[in-house]
Order: structure tokens, then sequence, then C-alpha cells
């Protein structure tokens, strides 16, 4: 596992874990503090295929701007031009599992339906008579969530291309290469609590204090890295078409996690 932080932020060891800090800022600076086993690899060269991940962990704010989380995927918008001896990476879909926590300002999901994090209400009263035809849209929160997507669809080109033009149909068109599922999970994050991700090649389980809170055929497609992280950014891609993306002001703000134990099934 190695350490990465911006200025300010930090990584501690403690008698059981770590503790992740970022400091206390203004809308004008990223910050962040993370731990991952990819960094400096190639994609096809991430470890994982397959893992059971549990931790303890907890974090300072229930409304913490920006996201965290735990889990795996592939670092999908991690670019690296060539230089300073790192790899040459462009942008892939994503394939991801995790614990991951989201403000408000995030909305992280390509598939149809309405958000109950975000717009709950006035969905609730849209469709009081009647109900949606799809699950409800997990976005932001705090959210067991899993994405699953191949390396080329033709789709991608047409998506592409009408990016400049239509949001909307760039969003709509990825919606139909990328699988998601999703669950938003009522947990109070600010005390502790024992996660366990099951991830297979078939299935992925989440656990909270060993109750199993969720489950998914929707397993993301190998190889993975493992990443801990918190920091203040936000993006967004919603179903009007709107991209947004950004860092926000904040706190000083931390995740502590103990009990870390990665085992490959």
């Amino acid at each position: 596992m190695k350490s990465r932080t911006t200025p300010g932020a930090s990584i501690e060891k403690t008698e059981n874990g770590y503790g992740l800090k970022i400091p206390a800022g203004d809308s004008s600076s990223y910050r962040f503090a993370q731990i991952d086993d990819y960094f400096g690899l190639a994609r096809r060269k991430f470890p994982h295929h397959s893992l059971t991940l549990s931790l303890r962990a907890r974090v300072s704010s229930l409304s913490l701007p920006g996201t965290w989380g735990f889990g795996l995927w592939n670092d999908p918008f991690g670019t690296s031009l060539g230089f300073g001896g790192n790899r040459f990476r462009l942008p892939t879909l994503p394939n991801a599992v995790w614990f991951f926590g989201a403000s408000k300002e995030n909305y992280l999901s390509f598939r149809g339906g309405y958000d109950t994090a975000a717009d709950g209400r006035a969905a609730q009263s849209a469709y009081r008579d009647q109900p949606p035809t799809q699950p409800p849209v997990h976005a932001n929160g705090f959210l067991a969530q899993t994405f699953r997507s191949p390396k080329f669809h033709p789709l991608l080109i047409p998506a592409g291309a009408a990016l400049p033009f239509s949001p909307k149909t760039t969003r709509r068109l990825l919606s139909k290469v990328i699988d998601e599922d999703s669950s938003a999970l009522g947990v109070d994050v600010t005390q502790w609590h024992s996660y366990r991700l099951e991830w297979s090649q078939r299935r992925v389980a989440w656990y909270v204090d060993d109750v199993q809170v969720f489950e998914s055929p929707v397993s993301p497609h190998p190889p993975l890295g493992l990443v801990i992280w918190i920091d203040n950014q936000f993006a967004a891609f919603t179903p009007k078409g709107k991209i947004s993306f950004g860092v926000l002001e904040g706190n000083e703000e931390w995740l502590e996690i103990e009990e870390l134990g990665v085992g490959d099934k």
C-alpha cells in the first residue's frame, strides 16, 4: 500500500490502522489523502481479480464536502502523458465496487429513474400515484455501489461525437454501455462500524456490522486496484445533460480506518 497526499493533508499510522486527514480550505484547491496498491502500475497490471476487503471506519462529518470511501476500481479518470517516469495512460470507462460517500454536489450515476438522495421529496411526490419503472437512482450520499464497463463498445463513437452538442444524448448512450447497481445505506458514518466487501467475478456483496446490506450480480471487470481515500472533489453528469466538476470549500475533515484486512478470493 502506498500513501499519497496533497500539501497540508496527511496520513498517519495509528495503533490499529490509519488516519487520513485533509485541511480546511476554500474552493480554489484540490485536497486529498489516499492509500492504494496500484500507483505506478498499468491498468492491465492492477493486482486484484477478486477480493474480500474488511475494515472498521468512521469519518468526521455526516455532510463531508467531496467524496470518500474504500473499495476497488480501475482508476478510470487517471491520466498521464508519460512524463516524469509515469506510464502513458488515457481515461477509460469505469469498473469499480466500493463503499462510497459523495456530497450532494455529486451525481455519480448514468442510469435513468429518479435520485432519492438529491431529489427525494420531489421524486416521491412525482411518483406517488405512478411508481417508477426502474429502481431508484442513488447518485450521492453513502452508497454501496458497483460499475461494470467494457474496454470498448461501438456506442462509444457516437457518444463521444455527441458530447459537444448534446451531453444528454451522450449520457443516454453511456447508460447503455455502463452497467451499474447501487443502494443507499442508512449508516451513521461518524460512528465506528465494521464494513466488508466481497467481490468475485459473479457477484458482489456488502456487509455492515456483519449484516449483509446489499448484493448485486453487477461485478466489475478485473483487474482492479484497492483504494481508500478522502477528498474535497465533486463530479456530476445529470440526466438533464448538465456536466459539472470541481472542488469544494470545507473544514478540516478526516477518515479513520482500523483492522484492515485484504484477502483474494
